[in-house]
């Protein structure tokens, strides 16, 4: 096993995820206009959310699974194209039920390279685990922050027919992908060579409670992300400040996830996941009572702490199934957090039903029971034991 990061293996798997998270954040800037353009109540908002989601989160474990079986690299580039692509013809689809399908052609295109990404980012990363998958979460939390930022001037300059160029940058990164191939393809272990995935016996126990806490934060997760933008509309700003604050919540969201990472490594991964859980619900709370500049800063706070576990978790679920680095990364960046998806259609309801604000309020709530499910997890991702046999890709 290699002990450092290899950088440009790294470097390229990181903008692989900045592609397909660039797609999947462009979503949420669209939606206030998608509400106007075809006059769409909360919940139909979030039923665009859960399409989505269901295809780019709650399917990545069969991804995973014939990644593990049978080795795809060739789902990055693939991933990446059509993520972009689908996002892009959905800006300017004609109807909301063609909105929703592309949506869900997006979201399949995310699933699949999700899987296959994370497991090669754990093979490029050697020993220093958390801090590799770190930075390859870096790029997917860069690249959600931009997609709204990016959506948001393309379709304020252009109309929602500028949401067409969403798909460039998508298609440049899956052709350096493709022409790099070879050379990410050397990462992966051959027969009887010891691989990066993690030693240790499973844990299903601690899997299932992990994958429950990732679900409540995802509630939060989606929540912030669905109905930021319309959130901020209804308390009399602009469609453009509402996709400006969210987009500032994922950047700062960045920086959590590069201080998260190496503190993992040194702290230990239960710990810097349940600092950060508990931080969530007060802030959250904070930015719905202050609003203004001390509740937008309360809000990239609370995206940062987040944010900041997603690679935390994704490299506690490979350490609980360390034979199947593949279906675990697809349950923790996938299945888990596409259930929290399904929360944000539950948003809506409450917010169709009651009000908005009922809504967020529970937005920021939901971490508290991820926090005590948190606290039944093992106090080490390691336990001493049966050695399993390396991961091999075909």
């Amino acid at each position: 096993m290699r002990a450092e990061i290899d950088r440009r293996a790294m470097l390229l798997l990181s903008g692989g995820h900045l592609g397909t998270d660039f797609a999947g954040g462009a979503l949420p800037a669209l939606l206030p206009y998608f509400k106007d353009r075809f006059s769409l109540s909360y919940t139909l908002v979030a039923v665009l959310m859960l399409g989505s989601t269901a295809a780019s989160s709650i399917v990545q474990p069969l991804f995973g699974l014939f990644s593990d079986r049978r080795g795809a690299l060739w789902l990055a580039p693939a991933g990446v194209a059509v993520g972009g692509i689908g996002i892009a013809l959905a800006a300017d689809a004609p109807s909301y039920w063609l909105v929703l399908a592309l949506a869900v052609v997006s979201g399949l295109g995310i699933a699949a390279f999700h899987p296959e990404g994370s497991k090669f980012a754990a093979y490029v990363s050697g020993r220093r685990r958390a801090s590799g998958m770190a930075a390859f979460s870096i790029g997917g939390n860069l690249g959600f922050a931009l997609g709204p930022i990016a959506a948001g001037l393309l379709v304020a300059a252009l109309g929602l027919r500028g949401g067409l160029l969403l798909a460039i940058p998508c298609l440049a990164i899956a052709l350096v992908l493709v022409l790099r191939y070879r050379y990410l393809a050397s990462f992966a272990p051959r027969e009887g060579e010891p691989s990066s995935a993690p030693a240790g016996v499973r844990q299903p126990r601690a899997l299932v409670t992990l994958l429950a806490v990732i679900t409540l934060r995802s509630v939060s997760w989606f929540g912030l992300i669905t109905f930021i933008p319309l959130w901020e509309e209804s308390l009399g700003h602009s469609k453009t400040y509402g996709t400006h604050l969210l987009s500032g919540m994922l950047l700062v969201g960045v920086l959590g996830t590069v201080a998260a990472g190496p503190a993992a490594d040194r702290f230990g991964t239960r710990p810097v996941l349940m600092a950060s859980m508990i931080a969530v619900p007060p802030l959250l709370a904070a930015f719905i009572l202050l609003g203004g500049v001390a509740g937008a800063i309360c809000l990239a706070l609370a995206g940062a702490c987040v944010i900041g576990t997603f690679g935390v978790t994704m490299v506690m679920a490979q350490e609980y199934l360390p034979d199947r680095i593949g279906m675990a990364s697809g349950l923790s960046i996938g299945f888990s957090i596409g259930l929290g998806g399904i929360g944000a259609v539950a948003l809506g309801v409450v917010a169709d039903s009651v009000d908005l604000r009922a809504a967020m309020w529970v937005v920021a709530l939901a971490p508290i029971l991820a926090i005590a499910l948190g606290a039944r997890l093992p106090s080490s991702t390691r336990r001493p034991g049966l050695r399993l046999h390396p991961v091999t890709e075909p």
